[in-house]
Order: C-alpha cells, then structure tokens, then sequence
C-alpha cells in the first residue's frame, strides 16, 4: 500500500508529462498526479479508470524519467475516489465592483512583469493580474536576486527575492497595461504604481487610468528598495500612506488598493490612514524583510551578489501563518469593518486561497507558487475550491467570504477548563517512537512505548498538548473527546 499524497510528493511536475505521452488508452497521468500534489483528488479521478490501470502493462511507469524509481502510478489510480460530476458552484466575485470570473489573480511582482507573461496568465484561467510594479524610477537589478529555503525534499518552503519594481521603462509598462486591456476586456488588469514623491504618485496614477487598468494598487511594501522614502519606509509610516494615497486619489477615479507591509507591529494604523485618505480596499502583506542563510563554511551569505548581499523580503508557504494573521487583525479591526480585502502570503493549494478567503479577503494573489509550478495550478485552484464549496453546501464564492472570522479570539477567551488527549491507532503505528521522544524531551513525559513497541498514554501527565500528533510520521495520533480538566 501506498500513500498518495507522498507518492506525489515525488513527482518532477514535468513540463510534458512523458507518463501521459506513453499511455495508449489516453488516460493523462501527469495531469492526476498534479491533481494530487496540489490537493485536489476530485479533479484526480476524472484523468483515469482504476479498473482499466489495473489490467495494463504500465507503460507510464516505463516512461517516467524519475532518477531513482518509476512513480507507481498504477497504484496510485487504484486508490483514486470514485469520479463525480463536477460541482456547480460560482467562483466569479465583484471585487472593488470590478467582476472577476474568480478569486485567483497574480500578485505584484516577476510573474506579472510583461504582456506576453500576463496573457498567458490569462489563457491559462487566471482572473487577473497585478502587475509587476511601475514607476519612473528604472532599476538596476543585481545577480543572483532569488534563494530558497527548504525541508525533507520540499525546496520552496520559503522563498527570498531581491526584486525591485519594473526594470522596463515606463512607456513599456504602459504599453503592456493597455495592450491587455485591450485583448482581454473580460480579465482584471491591476496596476501597482510607486512613486517617489506627491507629484509622481499623482502622475502614475492618470497615466494608467488613462492606459485603461481597471484597479490601481500602491505599493506601499517593498521591503528592499534601494532608495529611502520608498516600499515600507512609507507603509511602517501611516501620515505618509495617507499623504500618498491622497495622492493617488487626486490622479484617478478607480478604485485603489493600499498594499500593506508586514514589517510593523501592526498594520491596523497604515490602513485606517490610507482608507481616510481615499483608498477603496487594503492588500497584504507583501513579504517579510529576512536573510534567509549563511554557506556551509559561514564565510559567505547566501544569495552571493560578488560576496555581499543584503536584507530582502521573504515569501512562500513558511509566511502564511504571519499574512493569515495580519488579515485577521484588519478584518476585525472596528475602523476597517467592511473594508475590502486582497489577501496573499504563501498560497500554493485552493486550501491555502480558502482560508484566506475565509478570514474576508475577497480575492487574492499569487507569486510564489507560479514560480515554482508555473501558471498551469490555476486548474487544482478553481476546481479544487469549487469541489470544496459544492462540499460545504455553498452555491457561491461570494457566500462563504468572511465564514471563519468569528472563530479567531483573543487568547483571553480560550476555554481553559477542558483538555483533548490523543487517541493512538495502534494498528498503523510502526512503533518509531518519535511521539515518546517529543514527549519525554520538549513534553511532560506522559507517552511512553509498551513492550510490543506501541505508545501508551499516561493520562495523569498528559496536559493534552498534542504535540504528539503534529511529529508522528504516519499521522497515527488523532484528537479524542474534549473532556472537563480533573
């Protein structure tokens, strides 16, 4: 037996699939591992027919070009769920009163940096696009600007880049922003601006009302611009966000994003300033100002520009936890009740855009994951939400928008008076013992291995942390009856 998802894990994510190139019944394996990867076995099961995988020679797993074994692909689809017809939910949303046929849209930054890259964006299913920040400042990038940390074989756990705004010229940028609009009147084209004074951010603003976007978004958050008085020198400083969206406001009638910055203590003040300053809704965050590591030898950081490098922001699935947080904090802040939000920080899977979505943010933004997998996720995202809102009995995008907030407290109103133990499944445990290790070391001792090589609780000790769940392997550990504290 195996287990799917790890058995995905494994997977190359091929450009061109050579497992679904060799399958003579037309049957698109690559497509039902993706589908895996990315969470969303419904769409997985309609790629293939477990009856009829069972019966051949497995031509796809003579093709897989894996370096160490075949993905077993076959077993795989006998695992699969049933094939369902697809639901009927509605991903389209107004946001900002723009409609958008779904909540997914590129955030500001390299995967939004041109025309073609946004039209193919848009060919692929995306929504919209935000695109990569203009100005007329022009600058000098340096090389390498990008560097990765990663764990167990997942190498994007999290993401540091050294990007500015738009290295093209402004009547480039321009150019791309009409040209979209243009070709594709139905998607959203978002433009992100960033000035470096009053006149500019004024400027900047006419000029891509007058190219035809249908949103504005301030960049009020770059973490490592290269000038002062730029990025989140300005969104750490509430009377220059509202001096700038002021700005803004004088050069547009469309409605404005205020992008906010997570390196604050709290980002509630920059976005009352910039929502009484004339802003129409609030983005964030944008990433966490970071140095993602030394060489092995310590001699050197990483990402090595001719032997130096510098704070820059970080992004991926490691920042979700810190964005999820800050949106919260701002959709339940009384000065912004009702605000819109755009929501991003580390959404990779259509589970990741849901709790988002959940907390309030009426859309939201993706940089990371396309440059890791490419635009081609925006399949798993609609048909993994839309599987997951036909499942929770939602008709639409729009009525599950804000679900969760209510759920979040402060920690002062916690139930305090009652404790969950685990609850061990001895059958598939294989008796590792990483539970007892946790226990005895960072717990309170309350796990112990019997003499067949099973955990045994000892609910006198236990306080009911569950951190014996979150190491164990094979997921064997799971929550019993929340009960009153003896």
């Amino acid at each position: 037996m195996i287990n799917l998802k790890s058995e995905a894990a494994r997977c190359l994510l091929c450009k061109s699939g050579a497992c679904t190139a060799a399958c003579a019944r037309g049957f698109d394996p690559a497509r039902m591992v993706r589908a895996l990867y990315f969470g969303n076995p419904g769409a997985a099961a309609e790629c293939m027919d477990p009856a009829v995988c069972a019966g051949c020679g497995g031509p796809c797993e003579a093709a897989c070009i894996h370096p160490d074994f075949p993905l077993r692909v076959r077993a795989m689809a006998a695992l699969l769920p049933p094939a369902a017809a697809r639901p009927k939910v509605d991903l389209a949303i107004r946001f900002l009163g723009v409609p958008c046929e779904n909540p997914f849209f590129l955030s500001s930054s390299i995967v939004a940096g041109s025309y073609e890259m946004c039209a193919a964006a848009f060919e692929a299913g995306w929504a919209g696009a935000v695109f990569k920040t203009i100005g007329f400042l022009q600058p000098e990038e340096v090389s390498p600007r990008f560097d990765a940390i990663g764990k167990a074989g997942t190498p994007f756990v999290g993401f540091r880049n050294l990007e500015q705004i738009s290295d093209h010229t402004l009547a480039e940028n321009l150019d791309a922003l009409r040209r979209l609009k243009q070709r594709y009147p139905t998607k959203v084209v978002v433009a992100s601006i960033m000035g470096q004074n009053d006149a500019e951010w004024t400027k900047l603003a006419q000029l891509v009302t007058e190219a035809g976007a249908d949103i504005i978004e301030c960049n009020f958050s770059c973490p490592h611009m290269s000038a002062h008085g730029l990025g989140s020198d300005v969104g750490q400083n509430p009377e220059l966000v509202a001096q700038y969206t002021r700005a803004v406001r004088r050069g547009t009638h469309l409605p404005v994003l205020a992008k906010m910055t997570p390196n604050t203590g709290h980002m509630e003040p920059a976005a009352i300033a910039a929502m009484q300053a004339g802003a129409s809704g609030i983005a964030a965050i944008n990433t966490v100002k970071s140095i993602t590591g030394l060489t092995p030898d310590c001699t050197l950081p990483r990402m090595d520009v001719a032997g130096r490098s510098a704070v820059s922001g970080y992004s991926g699935k490691a920042v979700k936890p810190i964005a999820l947080r800050f949106i919260w904090e701002l959709a339940r802040c009384p000065e912004l009740a009702g605000v819109p939000l755009s929501g991003m920080g580390g959404i990779e899977t259509w589970h990741d855009a849901a709790e988002f979505l959940a907390l309030g943010c009426g859309n939201v933004q993706v940089t990371t994951a396309v440059m890791e997998y490419g635009y081609r996720i925006i399949d798993d995202l609609t048909d993994g939400l839309a599987a997951f809102l036909a499942a929770r009995g939602f008709a639409s995008l729009a009525d599950f928008v804000g679900t969760a907030d209510a759920e979040f407290v402060p920690a002062d109103r916690l139930d305090r008076h009652s404790v969950v133990y685990p609850a061990f499944d001895r059958k598939r445990c294989a008796g590792c013992g990483r539970c007892e290790i946790s226990c005895a070391d960072a717990g309170h001792q309350a796990v112990r291995i019997d003499a067949d090589g099973k955990p045994r609780l000892n609910p006198k000790a236990c306080v009911g942390c569950l951190l014996c769940a979150l190491v164990c392997p094979l997921g064997c550990i799971r929550h019993s009856v929340r009960t009153a504290k003896k």
